[in-house]
């Protein structure tokens, strides 16, 4: 699922916990190399695909009876050299937080790997692609849900159900489509992949999003004030930013500006309404 969809399923507990483990691998996707993130991601799947397979482990890794610190010795116990020291921090973070359901954590790792995966296509600058190339493959699997049965169907090993899927993508997709959907393929959930497909594609617009800074100016802002506000949003996001720009006379002086799903407000007329809004009724 993509992440707005997966938390909107979540019961507190477990949205608390994924909104937190998104905002720490989100930092370290910023402060890493691409190269190092497709490490990661692979390892989070690596992870997840084993906690789907065994639901005892997944249990006892999420049980909130259990104390923390038994269950993050365990983590470190099972995947210590088995996974790089950037997946076992995560790892490590995830089984220490409370989770509503144990599922919910595998769907988190999901979410996690994910993410990780998408950050190489970010320092690359494919993102635009991959978000693209998603979004035609669930059209394709609209068209041809015989292939769409084929690459889910349990009864057909996965091992040949990931080879069709290389068949299908082969020259047609970059090395980070490809890792998603074999991964989503590889799942033992019966997901369909065109809905999955759809999912990938909208949060890798909603990654390509977190670089781009939609701004709405009641007045035309000259070049030396959008050099000046990408210059400010890099410095505050930590990334480049890139401006989108928007004349909104309504808005009677100042800017709004939404980076991903942050909204900052310094028009005239927000901080009217924000007056009005504190007046005694």
């Amino acid at each position: 699922m993509a992440e707005s969809t997966l938390e909107s399923t979540l019961q507190s507990a477990s949205r608390e916990a994924l909104t937190e483990a998104v905002r720490r691998l989100d930092t370290h996707v910023d402060a890493s190399a691409g190269a190092d993130l497709a490490v990661l991601g692979d390892d989070l799947f690596g992870v997840q695909h084993l906690l789907e397979s065994e639901p005892t482990l997944r249990r006892h890794l999420a049980d909130p009876s259990v104390p923390v610190e038994s269950r993050t010795e365990l983590a470190r116990r099972l995947f210590d050299g088995k996974v790089g020291a950037a997946a076992l921090g995560v790892v490590t973070d995830l089984v220490a937080s409370r989770w509503s359901r144990s599922i919910d954590l595998v769907e988190a790792l999901e979410a996690l790997a994910r993410r990780a995966v998408l950050g190489v296509a970010e320092k690359d600058g494919s993102l635009d692609e991959v978000e693209d190339q998603l979004f035609r493959f669930g059209r394709v699997l609209d068209r041809e849900p015989q292939l769409a049965a084929l690459l889910v169907d349990r009864a057909t090993p996965v091992d040949k159900r990931v080879g069709l899927l290389s068949d299908v993508l082969r020259g047609k997709a970059s090395a980070v489509t490809v890792t998603l959907l074999e991964h989503a393929v590889r799942s033992p959930r019966a997901l369909a992949l065109d809905l999955v497909a759809g999912r990938l594609a909208e949060l890798a617009a909603a990654r390509r999003d977190r670089y781009v800074a939609h701004v709405r100016s009641a007045v035309a802002l000259t070049e030396q004030q959008e050099q000046r506000l990408t210059e400010s949003l890099g410095r505050l996001y930590g990334r480049p930013i890139s401006l989108q720009v928007e004349l909104d006379p309504d808005l009677l002086g100042g800017l709004v500006v939404r980076v991903g799903g942050e909204l900052i407000d310094g028009s005239v007329a927000g901080r009217l309404a924000s007056a009005r809004r504190a007046l005694p009724t």
